[in-house]
């Protein structure tokens, strides 16, 4: 694996990562002309391999996910388990001679519960995670209403997606199997939750479909969405909870109005298929990887491209079999939508997950400013306002 990070600052490449695991994790990091000390290792974990286990749930892990408040990690660690490990994590895990952070009581002061590890039994292959946001009262309320043996607490939840095409909702704190969603006929890839805490479920599967779930109505699904001719690779749903974004194995993405379930449009420009999308922070840009080891950034509310980066450039004597070697499997925002990580697949997957220190990042004013003014205003509210064009250029992230 190799994970790059790009600056939107002009857009440029700022550093190599090699990567020893599946794309959707950040682990092993090797910085260069970034980072001015070595990258130190916090921790590590390395799966287990029953011998009773058919070849079917070997040591895949497909998924990782951090939750909202970051105070537990989850590990689809292979042989159908999904480990909910308390972060920072224990001293096993640390490396001798790393001094680790000490545990916060941030848990206890939430009410959640016991924060000890949990092993999750899904039975199936897990190839998705995803955590809730915090609920807000009157959601905690409801599903408290629908399921009394849940204490009435902030109830943070894990939705995995299973090989069958189920997916199973576990309470966290508790290691409780809460719901089991049926619908999808295929394998469910990728989950999604509205960022809001409504507790709206997106599902992304191999059926070609994708599925809107209301947990807080015991899991009701409300809206299939059809369209996709290819297996559904990834969902994102954008921050302010306006859109959706799917993408499949096609060239085009597709985004969907998250108020009325419509395709609103096919963004196209990709000459592979897409793999993996993701939303900034503010909800201003879009950006999808795809096979053909490029990155494009879209302005989803006009659907014009912006900026394109390529990972590597591919040798056109390299045969077309051969080519998803090097391809582009996984892209995303860093959290204050300053830098994009990009990860592409040498197809190393051993199921180890690695943590490694990371560079600390303050936001400029300009950026805290833009990002704030974005989060509630639209490309055409922007394009709007009586102005300095050059502003609004800004604004757009016509220019950065």
């Amino acid at each position: 694996m190799e994970l790059r990070l790009w600056s939107l600052h002009g857009v440029k490449r700022m550093d190599n990562v090699h990567v020893m695991e599946e794309v959707t994790q950040v682990i092993r990091m090797e910085y260069r002309n970034f980072h001015p000390e070595k990258p130190l290792l916090l921790a590590e974990l390395k799966p287990g391999r029953p011998q009773q286990f058919d070849w079917k749930s070997s040591c895949e892990t497909w998924s990782v996910a951090f939750s909202p408040d970051g105070s537990w990690f989850a590990w689809s660690q292979g042989h159908c388990i999904v480990k909910l490990l308390p972060w920072p994590l224990e001293e096993q895990f640390i490396p001798k001679g790393f001094e680790a952070k000490s545990r916060s009581s941030k848990n206890d002061s939430k009410g959640q519960g016991s924060s000890k590890e949990k092993t999750l039994d899904c039975g199936q292959i897990v190839w998705g995670l995803a955590f809730s946001p915090w609920p807000s009262p009157p959601s905690r309320k409801l599903w408290a209403r629908h399921h009394p043996q849940v204490p009435d607490v902030s109830c943070l939840i894990l939705a995995t997606g299973l090989n069958d095409g189920q997916i199973k909702i576990w309470e966290v704190q508790t290691g409780l199997l809460l719901l089991t969603l049926s619908g999808h006929q295929d394998v469910v890839r990728d989950l999604s939750f509205t960022p809001s805490g409504s507790l709206i479920l997106v599902s992304a599967s191999r059926d070609k479909t994708l599925r809107i779930w209301d947990l807080k109505k015991h899991g009701k699904q409300i809206q299939v969405l059809s369209g996709h001719l290819q297996w559904v690779y990834c969902c994102s749903i954008s921050p302010d909870c306006s859109m959706l974004c799917s993408a499949a194995g096609e060239k085009s993405v597709f985004l969907w109005s998250m108020r009325s379930y419509t395709l609103i449009r096919k963004l196209e420009g990709h000459q592979s298929s897409v793999v993996s999308c993701d939303f900034s922070p503010d909800s201003a840009l879009l950006v999808t990887a795809s096979y053909d080891t490029s990155v494009i950034m879209w302005d989803p509310y006009t659907g014009e491209r912006l900026r394109s980066l390529r990972h590597t450039q591919l040798d056109p004597r390299v045969d077309d079999s051969n080519v998803h070697i090097s391809s582009l499997r996984s892209v995303c925002f860093s959290p204050e939508g300053l830098y994009l990580a990009t990860v592409a697949d040498d197809r190393t997957r051993d199921g180890h997950v690695q943590f490694w220190t990371a560079p600390r990042v303050l936001s400029s004013l300009k950026h805290s400013c833009r990002k704030a003014l974005r989060s509630f205003l639209t490309t055409y509210q922007v394009l709007a306002l009586p102005i300095p064009e050059k502003m609004k250029g800004f604004l757009t992230y016509r220019t950065f």
